[in-house]
């Protein structure tokens, strides 16, 4: 198998700078960012306590934070059969 010239070029590039740039790159923890828990009816029914009892369990598990909302209009949404 013949590699364009071009190719083996890039190729050769991103071997070269792979070592230097996996000490730069360092991951973060997951998730990074507040963990949000929409319900998508009203609060206060079985919905809500499902809700609030997984999010707990979840805070638990990942170790950050979980938020249950309720934002507005989400309980008018329906999927189309």
């Amino acid at each position: 198998m013949k590699i364009p010239r071009r190719q083996f070029l890039h190729l050769a590039a991103d071997a070269a700078t792979m070592p230097v740039m996996s000490s730069i790159v360092t991951a973060q923890t997951y998730p990074a960012r507040l963990l949000r828990f929409i319900v998508a009816y009203p609060p206060g029914g079985a919905a809500d306590t499902a809700a609030r009892i997984i999010g707990q369990w979840l805070s638990e598990r990942i170790r950050q934070p979980v938020v249950v909302e309720w934002p507005p209009g989400t309980s008018t949404i329906r999927s189309s059969p």
